[in-house]
């Protein structure tokens, strides 16, 4: 290039802005020199998660403990110098350092022997788990407070005699100095900071398990995250964003299961108005159908009047749902659901619903408030009410902000480092055809349907409100929950209202949809990332949604590897039919590895006894070599970033951009 007539202007255009961030030749060089050295250093970590469901005391302990990496690190660095009792105490104080070290102080006599030899230990953990990143990113990582001194002691040669002077200095000053406890927690943070580089939720965050909220805060607090928004997720999100039915399923679904603790104390979010609703409208109506499901202690410590109440309760928000839920198949036709317009099915003579050709016995049809001639239309009370709890839902300023990190950090799927992540499936027929779909679209499947099902789910919430277009996203984002074949439902329709009133157990089933019978196919799942334009021998598809029956001989891995379900089963409830809590997944530098987990103790048991979770890994794949950076999408980025610099230099050097010299 020998003038600036034979670059495009707009690229010369883009380039004089880069020069104002590098103004030099020497300037440009150096960078690039320092982005090629990042291209050389090993892949960082990744672990995939997903289908927490509120359970925040096992999703806390297989976050710090990234799924068995931090032991595995203990283990090579200790394997033969300390006992498997100690590298476990060792790998608890790393989890939980606070809690543990107020253990520890309670029986250690010399606390200062013990820090000495606990921040030695530490210390070469920290340099084992910083050795693949670059020294620029983990000074970035490091606590503000105790940056200077960690960044010295991980990278001092302690078999250098003159620094161990130093190094032994630094140790008994920060203990001297009381700070000994304070430092000892930032080192164990730091290590788990750096086990991980990049964390994959993929979907079902919210719902049945008591923590919801805090998992959220987990998250938000996380450096490095994405999230495959799951069909309970997309259900807080509409409830957030103001959709009446789906703050009715929130509640609906929180009593059923007695877990209002998340919406009340973790959201602030007040049911009195139901309670004072249910109260007088449903005080002597028959609630048999909606006893709440409890624990054996529930069972135990609630009164019959308590236990009442939440089923009137149940019952009312109930009603109020199938009524909403009517009104959007109604003015939805594109949904294709009418088959689920079933209030006005109901013979109230003989208390019988005719649904298809069947005609059923009704369980129960002492519905207070519905009108038989009109069963899709709320009472003005039932109107108020709905719209009192939907208000505390868009006030509630914590559930705001979580929803706003759904939206800002998820998507419905995501590419990253050749493999597919989404929590549901990609709809299709039983030839394994893609179905098409045509809600605010034209005939649209496969990757464009998911691009086009993002976008309207996103109106839901930053649409201007009591907009057509925000109250259409609203709709959607009901269809994404139950619709037929929607996505992240991936089910022929949901079946609460034959449930709660109709004993023939053949109208419960909720068919799937045929991608999970499909899916074992090598040829189906080659066919479904090329559609999203991955091909090659190491992509993969990694699912969640549906709970693996390992104990029935069920295997997470589909297609001969090439499809992986990870639904984490950190979900109670579901552990009796999996008989294992689920599994996660790490993609390292060197292979891709699943973890089988077993149900956690607890909390309290793991730090008292160090009761790390069970968990039998299996390597997937170990690569033929190690995987670089460059090799990433991160390294594509960085590899766009040097050849732009090149494009610098070679301007600076035709004379078509001058140097900059201060």
């Amino acid at each position: 290039m020998t003038n600036s007539h034979t670059y495009n202007p707009e690229h010369l255009n883009y380039l004089k802005m880069l020069a104002k961030q590098y103004p030099t030749v020497q300037a440009a060089c150096t960078e690039i020199i320092n982005l090629q050295a990042i291209l050389n250093l090993p892949k960082g970590t990744e672990h995939f998660l997903s289908d927490i469901h509120g359970e925040f005391e096992a999703f806390e302990h297989i976050l710090q403990s990234a799924s068995g990496v931090i032991r595995e690190k203990l283990d090579i660095l200790f394997g033969t110098t300390l006992t498997r009792e100690q590298r476990e105490e060792l790998a608890t104080l790393i989890y939980y350092p606070e809690e543990k070290l107020e253990e520890i102080e309670q029986t250690v006599s010399d606390m200062s022997e013990w820090y000495r030899i606990t921040f030695h230990r530490l210390i070469e953990v920290c340099c084992l788990v910083c050795s693949k990143y670059t020294r620029s990113k983990v000074r970035k990582a490091l606590p503000t407070e105790y940056a200077y001194i960690i960044d010295e002691l991980i990278h001092t040669y302690y078999e250098d005699e003159d620094k161990r002077d130093y190094y032994e200095n630094i140790l008994s000053t920060i203990y001297a100095l009381d700070r000994a406890s304070s430092f000892l927690v930032q080192l164990c943070t730091l290590i788990k900071r750096m086990a991980v580089d990049h964390l994959h939720v993929v979907g079902d965050i919210f719902d049945r398990g008591p923590g919801a909220d805090i998992v959220m805060d987990a998250l938000e607090e996380h450096h490095s995250i994405d999230i495959q928004w799951g069909n309970h997720d997309i259900l807080w999100m509409g409830a957030a964003s103001g959709s009446r039915t789906l703050v009715a399923t929130v509640l609906v679904n929180s009593l059923r299961y007695n877990n209002l603790e998340v919406i009340e104390t973790g959201y602030g979010i007040s049911l009195r108005p139901l309670s004072v609703f249910a109260d007088e409208y449903y005080k002597d109506c028959d609630l048999s159908r909606f006893a709440v499901k409890l624990s054996a202690e529930e069972e135990a410590r609630l009164s019959p009047r308590e236990k009442q109440a939440a089923a009137r309760m149940h019952k009312a928000i109930t009603m109020i749902l199938f009524k909403l839920e009517g009104q959007k198949v109604l003015r939805n036709p594109a949904f294709g659901m009418e088959d689920r317009l079933l209030l006005d099915k109901i013979n109230y003579e003989d208390k019988t619903i005719r649904i298809g050709d069947n005609v059923y016995p009704m369980l129960d049809t002492d519905f207070p408030t519905v009108d038989p001639a009109d069963p899709y239309t709320l009472t003005p009370e039932e109107e108020l009410l709905i719209s009192q709890l939907t208000r505390s839902f868009r006030h509630s300023e914590k559930l705001q902000r979580h929803v706003r990190f759904l939206y800002s950090k998820g998507s419905l799927y995501k590419i990253y480092n050749n493999n597919l992540l989404f929590h549901g499936c990609v709809p299709m027929n039983e030839k394994g055809e893609l179905i098409s779909f045509s809600i605010d679209c034209d005939n649209l499947s496969g990757k464009a349907f998911l691009d086009h099902a993002d976008k309207l789910a996103r109106r839901a919430y930053y649409n201007k409100r009591n907009t057509p277009e925000r109250e259409a996203g609203m709709d959607f984002l009901w269809w994404l929950w139950c619709g037929r074949n929607s996505p992240i439902f991936g089910r022929d329709r949901m079946t609460t209202f034959e449930r709660r009133f109709i004993a023939d157990e053949q109208t419960h089933t909720e068919p799937k949809n045929a991608y999970y019978h499909l899916y074992d196919d090598p040829a189906i799942c080659d066919r479904l990332l090329k559609e999203f334009g991955l091909e090659g021998e190491h992509c993969h598809i990694i699912n969640g949604h549906i709970p693996v029956k390992s104990k029935k001989g069920e295997s997470p891995i589909k297609a001969g590897g090439k499809l992986l379900v990870i639904d984490g089963g950190f979900c109670k409830a579901y552990q009796p039919t999996t008989g294992i809590a689920g599994y996660t997944l790490i993609y390292s530098s060197n292979f891709l590895r699943l973890v089988a987990h077993e149900p956690f103790s607890g909390r309290k048991d793991a730090i008292r006894n160090n009761r790390d979770i069970v968990s039998n890994s299996s390597i997937l794949e170990r690569l033929e070599s190690q995987k670089k950076i460059a090799q990433t999408d991160i390294g594509t980025q960085l590899q766009e970033q040097i050849n732009n610099l090149l494009a610098l230099v070679s301007a600076y050097r035709s004379g078509a951009i001058a140097e900059s010299h201060k």
